[in-house]
């Protein structure tokens, strides 16, 4: 099976609020998919919907090719799903949880191969099971639900901010265990406010907005919808000679630095004018995927700074 999650044209509506407006979504085998937008732009309702805790309203949505709200039973012992607010049983300890979930999703029937995982992954997110849930802050709530999510192997990873309250080293561990996972043939599904984390993470990502999926696919093809920064030492290097750099954008010189930018399927064309000019220190930055993001969503921050400042 190559495709793991499909929606098409996928609507769900609260009342009048219409959450999602024909959302489209493919995530394929062994790929981590990142799925990105602000709060409000209906990745979490997306996410209730393939996991059958919602029903859509209109359009289709389908998990390992079966339809999650009929078949939420038979998809849930094949999928690990960690939210961004762990809630805990309060007089549990975090072990015991910890063992209530992965029963749940009947992880456990082979005991020695669990015992061993949720040892191994409790001393990696330094993590004391003793506790009782009451006790344990934010972080360590979300360390019950990964623990559990990766102490039983799953075919798909479903994960809504699952670094929600995790220090960087622990955000670090998490990537290990992503990368772990997918080795051994699972896919995921992360839906994350943490660009970098995606863009370390993720083989392809679709951004949504409104309910719509507005960009999808590899971080490569989505670059070419943005420009890389160039820049070089500005020694040596006259006005003229500056004027041949073609498809150049926003050219300055300041603090020693030439530095412009160009469309990313411009640079063919543009290195072998440089290397003629035989500038040093070149540097060239890919464009990252927080500009493509904010190509999205630049307008809409700006209204809101906007109206802050004539608040």
């Amino acid at each position: 099976m190559d495709t793991i999650i499909a929606t098409r044209n996928l609507g769900k509506r609260f009342g009048r609020v219409r959450a999602l407006d024909g959302l489209d979504l493919t995530v394929s085998a062994g790929e981590v998919h990142g799925f990105l937008g602000p709060n409000g732009a209906g990745k979490s309702t997306t996410i209730r919907v393939l996991l059958g805790l919602a029903r859509a309203s209109s359009g289709s949505a389908t998990v390992f090719d079966q339809d999650p709200w009929n078949d939420a039973v038979s998809l849930h012992r094949r999928i690990a799903y960690v939210p961004g607010d762990v809630s805990l049983w309060p007089n549990l300890s975090g072990g015991e949880a910890i063992d209530l979930i992965s029963r749940l999703r009947g992880g456990t029937a082979d005991k020695a191969a669990y015992a061993a995982a949720k040892s191994r992954l409790t001393e990696i997110f330094q993590f004391d099971p003793t506790k009782k849930g009451r006790t344990y802050s934010k972080g360590n709530r979300q360390k019950v639900a990964l623990i559990a999510a990766f102490a039983t192997p799953a075919e798909l990873y479903i994960l809504d901010e699952p670094t929600s309250g995790l220090d960087p080293i622990m955000e670090a561990v998490f990537n290990q265990e992503i990368e772990r996972a997918v080795a051994v043939g699972s896919t995921v599904l992360l839906s994350s406010h943490i660009l970098s984390e995606v863009e370390q993470l993720c083989s392809r990502v679709s951004i949504i907005r409104a309910g719509r999926t507005v960009e999808s696919g590899t971080l490569p093809q989505l670059r070419h919808l943005t420009r890389t920064g160039i820049s070089f030492a500005a020694d040596g290097v006259g006005q003229e000679q500056l004027a041949r750099i073609p498809a150049s954008h926003d050219l300055t010189v300041a603090a020693g630095r030439v530095r412009f930018s160009v469309g990313s399927d411009e640079i063919n064309t543009v290195l072998p004018v440089l290397a003629a000019l035989n500038v040093q220190g070149l540097t060239v930055n890919p464009p990252s995927l927080e500009e493509l993001f904010l190509r999205h969503y630049g307008e809409e921050l700006a209204a809101d700074g906007v109206q802050a400042a004539t608040r």
